[in-house]
């Protein structure tokens, strides 16, 4: 995968001031920190990277040698590699804004008995066809959600009695410093509760929850695309209080064997023989709902397009359809016999010099480089 720039990263354009800069780094650090998405690698790395960037682009001397040379500039004066001390100020103030009194108490924590141990929301993937994605269909499925534990109301306790967590002494949240500066994270025993359970609930194991299997059916729209999702209410996890999440299904469609989808378009390469496309014919093609009458140009070249205007695929959202593409695809005869060869021939010389255009091509090389020795 192609490295991000450090302007793509935080998601701005090269020439941005600083004042664009740190508020796309705020808004970006925000999002990506460690303590709002627990176990995300992608999200920690992603977190470094806008913090690297920052540092160089806040910095106009780095900015300056990074516009110019990349990272590689950066190296021998020590970038790129997170040295400076510019951002630390506004990770400061983000995390003041996250944890509302950051230095002064941590932030302030929800009653941990009323605390979910999993988001309601959820998500499931669904692998179907290319005719289920084109026309829609409905699809039945069967998953599993969570269900918030009956024995000890989801704490995870036995009988869901809870103690202070040891490890954080009930604060929810570790520290641990790096030079000048106080990094938070949330506390891996408790996460992020403050209590932890002394004996563990025999139902769910210590879990919380317990997972209830369900089946159901969907009804998948027509022109659903691979990376869609699709909604579903109410088909969620079920948190402490009863209330339900949402269930959400990524789309992923098998490709076809002709047809090829490009956002609405649909592309189907026709093979022609040389003899169609010099002639110009009128050829029927499949379409995604029949047959189509393709009409072939005299003299039709090799990967020629035809478009066939609203008979590709319809749109989700109801905005009209994409076209049919059809590309083709010269076919030539491997093999001749004496017969075909002599009918070819024949054709050939009836054409005259239309038939030897390279002739004109190489008169007029040969009379320039007889000017070149004059």
């Amino acid at each position: 995968m192609e490295e991000l720039s450090y302007y793509e990263i935080l998601e701005v354009s090269q020439d941005a001031d600083k004042a664009t800069i740190k508020k796309a780094y705020r808004k970006m650090a925000k999002k990506y920190h460690p303590d709002k998405n627990a176990g995300d690698k992608e999200a920690e790395h992603m977190f470094k990277l806008i913090n690297e960037a920052y540092q160089c682009l806040s910095d106009d001397q780095q900015r300056s040698i990074y516009d110019r040379y990349g990272k590689e500039g950066l190296q021998g004066m020590g970038g790129g590699g997170g040295h400076s001390s510019a951002g630390f100020d506004d990770l400061g103030a983000i995390f003041e804004e996250m944890f509302s009194g950051f230095g002064g108490g941590g932030r302030r924590r929800q009653n941990p008995a009323d605390m979910e141990k999993y988001p309601l929301d959820m998500n499931i993937d669904m692998t179907i066809s290319f005719q289920e994605a084109v026309f829609g269909c409905e699809k039945e499925i069967e998953y599993r959600y969570k269900k918030s534990c009956e024995a000890c109301k989801g704490t995870g306790a036995k009988d869901g009695k809870l103690s202070t967590c040891q490890q954080c002494k009930g604060q929810g949240q570790v520290y641990m410093k790096q030079g000048f500066m106080t990094f938070s994270q949330t506390c891996p025993v408790c996460h992020g509760t403050g209590s932890s359970a002394t004996e563990k609930c025999k139902q769910c194991h210590g879990a919380g929850y317990e997972e209830v299997k369900e089946t159901i059916t969907v009804t998948v729209p027509q022109g659903i695309d691979s990376g869609n999702r699709l909604r579903v209410s109410g088909k969620g996890n079920i948190g402490k209080n009863g209330r339900r999440g949402d269930l959400y299904i990524t789309f992923d469609v098998r490709p076809d064997k002709h047809f090829i989808r490009n956002d609405n378009d649909v592309y189907i390469e026709i093979p022609v023989f040389f003899t169609q496309a010099v002639k110009g014919d009128i050829l029927t093609i499949p379409s995604l709902t029949g047959e189509l009458e393709l009409k072939l140009q005299i003299g039709t070249k090799d990967k020629q397009r035809y478009t066939f205007r609203g008979e590709g695929i319809e749109d989700v959202h109801g905005h009209g359809k994409g076209d049919l593409i059809a590309i083709v695809d010269i076919q030539y005869p491997k093999k001749l016999s004496d017969e075909q060869l002599e009918l070819l021939n024949k054709l050939q010389e009836s054409f005259g010099v239309e038939s030897k255009p390279h002739e004109g091509v190489l008169d007029s090389v040969i009379d320039k480089m007889k000017s070149w020795f004059k």
